[in-house]
């Protein structure tokens, strides 16, 4: 049994791990036919949706191959382990981008698939799930589907989202966005509460491609939601030299590094650092979009115990009242992580069954795990999203109750209908109760 665990470290799993090295291989009658079967890409879901306790893993991320580039259109194919890194350095020198990205590059092409990962786009581009032309679909029973729009199209959707359940992707083509240079034209506005924070995203999402605000999850009051709203667009020439990884976290710490004094003190200084108002930059594309990839092994700094993450969206009409409710509970509670995001959704639907997004305000943060304290914690947040009509991000959650799961995402006897026999997962066990 392997101890491959999700970035999150929450909860504990126990399970077989077996390798898919190559494609054209069918490594389903390796795995013992009474064991339940869940693909594993490079371990970046924060919860349990990357995890099979007592059950098996396949391990895709030996297939890293790059099968073609179309140059002109702005396509790419390549097999299901590449790691999104891998696709940026293919691509980036020929003037192309991802089409979405998350908050790590450090996350597989099919593992972007099974979480129809999001970024600071979604108000223009929408999820992952919506650029991708096509992609096969191994089986356990065999059968290899090309899935696309127009073929095989209730698998497609299904998968998309699918958090792995539906069998394994092999390879997969999409489409990338068109750029001029390898940098981001961006600005750094200091916002002092969440009403202007609203005010900024409203103005700002006409002329930015990419918005997105840090905030500070423990100012209160007349402050609540104060931040940093950050947006920007692709520079339109110009090259510039990618920072170098310079920092790592050697090792877990007996005790977590992160509690109500450090994060009182870091959010401090990082909303104060920016004296001015407005802060214009021309930078890499790497900061801007993956501030914490610059810091290797960064999870280790929440101790032996792990953390968790949540992040909930809140439909429009009751963004406003829903994100002061949320942002006022953890306030008060002292806890919560020095990076707290906060970024408007916009309409752009995706194919995926169970995708995530929706038109609305989304927040995303770390808890350091601190037991029931935690859990109940986020349980009180999960009753405030439930209230306002909000759901949970499946990718990011370890402990969210059937119940809110089934709520959230009705559609969720769909997938399991066309969920492969063989494939299961900790999370999907405790969601549906099945």
């Amino acid at each position: 049994m392997s101890e491959f665990q999700s970035w999150g470290q929450v909860p504990y799993a126990e399970q077989n791990v077996s390798p898919f090295l190559w494609r054209h291989h069918n490594p389903y009658p390796e795995v013992d036919a009474q064991t339940n079967i869940l693909p594993y890409g490079n371990g970046r879901s924060y919860g349990d949706s990357c995890l099979n306790h007592t059950g098996s893993l396949l391990n895709i991320r030996p297939l890293k191959r790059l099968l073609s580039f179309d140059r002109v259109q702005g396509r790419l194919t390549c097999e299901a382990g590449v790691l999104l890194s891998e696709v940026l350095a293919c691509i980036v020198p020929h003037g192309w981008f991802l089409p979405v990205t998350p908050g790590t590059q450090f996350v597989t092409v099919g593992g972007a698939i099974a979480n129809d990962v999001h970024g600071k786009n979604h108000h223009v581009d929408g999820t992952f799930g919506v650029h991708v032309e096509c992609f096969e679909l191994l089986r356990s029973n065999g059968e290899r589907l090309l899935c696309s729009l127009q073929q095989n199209s209730e698998l497609f959707r299904a998968t998309i989202g699918g958090l792995g359940l539906t069998g394994v992707i092999t390879w997969v083509e999409f489409r990338l966005k068109a750029i001029g240079s390898n940098m981001i034209d961006s600005e750094n506005v200091k916002c002092r509460n969440l009403d202007e924070f609203f005010s900024l995203a409203e103005d700002s999402d006409q002329q930015y491609d990419y918005t997105v605000a840090w905030i500070d999850c423990l100012a209160s009051g007349a402050s609540l939601g104060r931040g940093i709203f950050m947006r920007g667009n692709h520079a339109s020439q110009g090259v510039k030299s990618a920072p170098r990884l310079s920092l790592s976290v050697p090792l877990t710490p007996p005790i977590s590094l992160i509690n109500k004094l450090s994060l009182k003190a870091f959010n401090f200084a990082y909303y104060h650092k920016q004296m001015e108002k407005v802060h214009q930059q021309r930078t890499h594309y790497q900061p801007f979009f993956y501030p914490l990839d610059a810091v290797g092994e960064w999870n280790r700094i929440y101790g032996p115990k792990g953390f968790y993450q949540y992040q909930c969206v809140i439909p429009l009409a009751d963004a406003k009242a829903g994100m002061k409710a949320i942002l006022t509970e953890i306030s008060a509670s002292g806890s919560g992580s020095f990076l707290a995001v906060l970024k408007m959704f916009g309409a752009v639907a995706s194919p995926g069954l169970l995708s995530f997004p929706q038109e609305g305000v989304t927040l995303a943060l770390d808890f350091p795990n601190q037991g029931d304290k935690t859990r109940q914690l986020m349980q009180k947040l999960d009753d405030i999203t439930f209230n306002h009509g909000g759901r949970v991000y499946p990718a990011k959650d370890a402990r969210m109750s059937a119940e809110h799961f089934q709520h959230y995402y009705p559609q969720w006897r769909q997938l399991e209908a066309l969920r492969d026999p063989r494939h299961s997962s900790s999370f999907w066990r405790r969601v549906t109760e099945l």
